[in-house]
C-alpha cells in the first residue's frame, strides 16, 4: 500500500506542477467613471467605444449648464475636480453652474 500512496502523491504533485506551468493570460480591471470594467489584456487603454473618458470639455460643460437654465455663457473655469460655468439666464440674471469635471453631474446651481 505504501508504494501506491507514494505514487498517488507523486502523481498529484506532478499534476499540480503541470497546471501551474500553464500560460497565464494578463487580465486586469479598471475602475473609473463608467464603473468597474474587465480589461481583457489585448487592448491597451482602448475598448470598442474609443479612448477612456477623462474629463469634460468646455463645450460639453456649457451644454450641460444650458440644461440648467444658462442662456449666455460668459466663461468656463476649472477649480480642481470641478468646472464652473458662468453666465446669465433668460431674464439676464447671473447664474453659475458647478459640475463634476469627470462625470458631468450638476453639483450646484447658484443664482
Amino acid at each position: 500500500m505504501r508504494i501506491r500512496s507514494t505514487r498517488l502523491v507523486g502523481s498529484l504533485v506532478a499534476l499540480g506542477l503541470g497546471l501551474s506551468a500553464a500560460p497565464a493570460f494578463a487580465q486586469g480591471i479598471s475602475i473609473g467613471p463608467g464603473g468597474v470594467q474587465v480589461d481583457p489584456g489585448y487592448r491597451r487603454g482602448y475598448d470598442d467605444r474609443g479612448p477612456p473618458r477623462s474629463e469634460l470639455t468646455r463645450g460639453e460643460a456649457a451644454r450641460i449648464a444650458r440644461r440648467e437654465g444658462l442662456v449666455d455663457v460668459d466663461g468656463v473655469d476649472r477649480r480642481g475636480p470641478r468646472l464652473i460655468v458662468r453666465g446669465s439666464d433668460r431674464r439676464g440674471d447671473d447664474i453659475s453652474v458647478v459640475l463634476d469635471s469627470r462625470s458631468g453631474d450638476v453639483l450646484d446651481v447658484r443664482r
